[in-house]
């Protein structure tokens, strides 16, 4: 997995009144790629946990709608006369009925037979009407007893109808547990792999102009290098970025500056127009650096100008697919040709103004969503830093060129306007989260 930010420029030349065009770009997380543990879960491994749980939701999802169809049917089967358990509570309650009504009857004959010993006149009278009524309380004692079975019969019809009923929809309610703890998973997968994706601001990643003169003659060619170090505490992937340009010029134009870059075996022109990723450095160890020499070349027939050259660094690692280093900016002067520069110096590097390394979503350079500032890493300065060249020369590792097939983009879109005579520049570094492809 590798970072790349592009940037797209966007130049207006204003007649009377300078231009300034700012674009938003996002805010970098707080941390650091160096603070993880050694148990942290790499970005592949977020990102297969991420599939995972969407693709068990999915599952859970699709459990959950064939046990809801399955459940409804089961419930209306339930609710038909033709269903065995249906039918058996229907037969019962019918026979439960039957027996309470024998009961009442029974209980009617014991009050009539009752009422006839009651109205016995003579012996014989007493005799059959107390034998009528011995009768009448045994035939009630059988349909009392007949009752009270049908009814526990009934009864256990009902439940087992009942119970039926329940496990069908208890069965449907393991789904919807299932599907709802599947959710919880999947929402946490995506959220630790979207931290996982978020940019973190890596003040150990370097990128230095070594040699650029400040200033220079037209029609004259300086060569300098751009040395990028990985000062952080943990192996990354490695992509300088670079922007040289004339401050005034239009987008589009043609700049008076022509750079190059050397990736061991040739010279690349740099586009001029757009800040762009040269020579990248694969698994770059914490204390190395890599050097690319650039090759300038100024017209001969260009004029007293100002201008200017951004250079970072961005990264990533196996834990993070975008690690950005702190922009640095260089002012140097372009001079007619057959000037007397004099002494010349160095260009300086300095923090970039306070629109080139804006994120959107900020009101502030480098600030988090919230508006506080990300935590800053420590940097590490190796004593003796091991070096990796990506131009022919003596020592270290040709570095390795060209774009890494496993880098999916990820980058800055900004623009950079140019109020004319003015030399505003205003670039944005934004992140773009990609995969591996």
């Amino acid at each position: 997995m590798r970072l790349r930010r592009s940037l797209s420029v966007a130049a207006a030349v204003a007649v009377a009144t300078p231009v300034v065009l700012l674009t938003a770009a996002p805010a970098f997380a707080a941390g650091t790629p160096a603070a993880q543990t050694q148990h942290q879960p790499t970005y592949a491994e977020l990102q297969k946990a991420a599939a995972d749980a969407a693709k068990e939701y999915e599952d859970a999802l699709a459990a959950e709608n064939e046990g809801r169809k399955t459940v409804d049917a089961t419930l209306a089967a339930l609710d038909s006369d033709t269903h065995p358990l249906k039918a058996a509570t229907i037969t019962a309650d019918k026979a439960a009925k039957d027996a309470a009504d024998a009961e009442a009857a029974a209980e009617k004959a014991v009050a009539d037979a009752r009422a006839a010993v009651e109205a016995a006149v003579t012996d014989a009278e007493k005799a059959e009407a107390q034998q009528a009524l011995e009768a009448a309380e045994s035939d009630l004692a059988e349909a009392a007893e007949a009752r009270q079975k049908a009814d526990a019969t009934a009864e256990a019809a009902q439940t087992a109808l009942g119970d039926a009923r329940v496990a069908a929809v208890r069965e449907y309610g393991k789904l919807q547990t299932a599907l709802e703890k599947a959710l919880e998973a999947k929402e946490a997968a995506e959220e630790a792999l979207g931290t996982a994706k978020e940019c973190v601001r890596e003040n150990g990643l370097t990128a230095r102009a070594v040699g650029l003169p400040s200033k220079v003659v037209a029609g004259t060619t300086v060569d300098f290098t751009l040395r990028v170090t990985n000062g952080s505490e943990r192996t990354l992937d490695v992509d300088p970025l670079a922007f040289v340009r004339v401050a005034g010029e239009g987008s589009g134009a043609k700049s008076a500056l022509k750079v190059k870059w050397s990736d061991g075996s040739g010279w690349k022109a740099l586009d001029g127009n757009r800040p762009e990723h040269i020579a990248p450095v694969d698994s770059m160890k914490p204390g190395e650096h890599s050097d690319v020499k650039l090759r300038m070349k100024v017209a001969s027939g260009a004029g007293a100008a100002d201008a200017f050259a951004l250079f970072a660094a961005d990264a990533s690692s196996a834990y993070k697919p975008c690690v950005l280093g702190p922009m640095k900016r260089y002012d140097f002067e372009l001079l007619p040709a057959d000037s007397d520069p004099g002494t010349v110096d160095e260009a300086d590097p300095g923090a970039p103004g306070k629109d080139d390394d804006k994120r959107p979503g900020t009101t502030g350079t480098g600030t988090s969503p919230q508006g506080g500032t990300p935590k800053q890493t420590t940097q590490t300065t190796p004593t003796t830093p091991t070096v990796r060249t990506s131009a022919t020369g003596t020592g270290g590792t040709l570095a390795q060129t060209g774009t890494s097939p496993a880098l999916a983009p990820l980058g800055i879109a900004s623009a950079v306007a140019v109020a004319l005579g003015a030399g505003t520049i205003v670039a944005a570094r934004r992140r773009r989260g990609a995969d591996n492809t």
